[in-house]
């Protein structure tokens, strides 16, 4: 199908873009890859009067080393945050995220900032912020904000973006050297949404759990930080048994809506069967140094 009918505007800056958000109102819409708007707009779920595309905007495609934290812009694309060596010395799970994420056609013009600012729930991005406890920029007619990824999300396509907002950068705090890492997806086909999926990242010290964060893709209306499967494995070597509670746990939180991937029991029991095989998948990472 083809869209409706819109006005297009190109601002050069955050501030101009800014502006015309709070002049055009409700019926304004920015425009980062394009990947979520587009096809909702031609299937006229989506019927903005104005798109504002921020693929001119000075510094949003910079990826910033601020030695303890490194700040991402939003329209840097899927691409290159696969492409980065900063990111593949620092932050490796980015990657392996990225490369989860559609297909390269989607990927060269898709943005974090796109793929993490709509409350899409079958993105795959927001559960790896709340995994790494990112915050975002968010830049408004009143200033700038910082908002936690795991208080951004309050429903499907609902978020904490008020009118003439815009989510500008990602800051996203650096785990220690030879950390483990995994981001475990199942999906039918290359390039579709999750039927579940778990990100994780953990330290061991003498062989046992010291840190661990976990959280799910596209098993709620939100992404979900599974507070207490991440504690069940602190202190432990990983056995089965402990493993298989952390699963349990993070199965209890979920809440999958039957659809084309499957029954909600089906994809909150594979919920378990990815949390499983992250944890072992970032332990055995960890055991060798990252």
């Amino acid at each position: 199908m083809i869209p409706g009918p819109f006005a297009y505007y190109r601002p050069s800056s955050v501030a101009e873009a800014v502006g015309l958000l709070v002049r055009l109102g409700d019926e304004a819409r920015p425009l980062a890859g394009g990947h979520s708007l587009i096809p909702m707009m031609k299937l006229r779920m989506a019927t903005p009067e104005h798109l504002v595309d921020l693929a001119g905007v000075a510094g949003l495609k910079e990826i910033r080393d601020n030695g303890a934290t490194i700040t991402i812009g939003a329209t840097v694309t899927q691409a290159e945050l696969i492409n980065s060596e900063l990111l593949l010395r620092r932050l490796p799970i980015l990657r392996e995220t990225a490369l989860q994420v559609a297909d390269p056609q989607i990927r060269s013009k898709g943005t974090l900032g796109g793929n993490v600012a709509n409350g899409d729930p079958g993105n795959d991005m927001p559960a790896l912020m709340h995994c790494l406890n990112a915050t975002y920029l968010l830049e408004g007619p009143a200033g700038s904000r910082l908002v936690p990824a795991r208080d951004y999300y309050q429903g499907a396509y609902f978020t904490a973006l008020g009118q003439g907002e815009l989510l500008t950068g990602v800051s996203i705090p650096v785990p220690p050297l030879g950390h483990g890492y995994a981001y475990e997806k199942l999906k039918r086909k290359i390039g579709d949404y999750a039927t579940a999926a778990a990100a994780v990242v953990l330290t061991l010290v003498d062989g046992r759990v010291a840190t661990a964060s976990i959280a799910l893709t596209n098993v709620a209306a939100t992404p979900l930080f599974a507070e207490a499967a991440g504690a069940i494995v602190l202190g432990s070597t990983l056995d089965a048994a402990t493993v298989k509670r952390a699963a349990a746990a993070a199965k209890a939180i979920t809440d999958p809506a039957t659809d084309g991937r499957g029954t909600a029991e089906y994809r909150r029991e594979m919920t378990g069967v990815m949390v499983s095989r992250a944890l072992m998948k970032a332990a055995a990472r960890a055991r060798i140094g990252g």
